[in-house]
């Protein structure tokens, strides 16, 4: 699954063009390697590197959502490793 479309599906990201400026501006990390493009593939157990305001997300996707679910719903998807501020 493509990277803004996974961030926009799991909540970190209102829209998913806000998931592509995330993405394509290099604020995330994709298994500890920084993202510069919306398009690169997910896939599960690779963990994610979130920026989101004055927090760091990292996260283990367990399993990769079909569409945009609740926010209690996009939770059971990752593992949350580390918040940092």
């Amino acid at each position: 699954m493509r990277i803004d479309k996974l961030l926009w599906y799991l909540r970190f990201a209102h829209t998913r063009t806000m998931a592509q400026k995330m993405s394509a501006k290099g604020h995330v990390r994709l298994n500890g390697r920084r993202v510069d493009r919306a398009h690169l593939m997910v896939r599960e157990n690779d963990i994610l590197t979130i920026p989101r305001g004055r927090e760091v997300h990292v996260i283990r996707v367990f399993r990769l959502p079909e569409r945009r679910e609740s926010a209690a719903g996009a939770q059971t998807c990752y593992e949350e490793l580390k918040t940092g501020d």
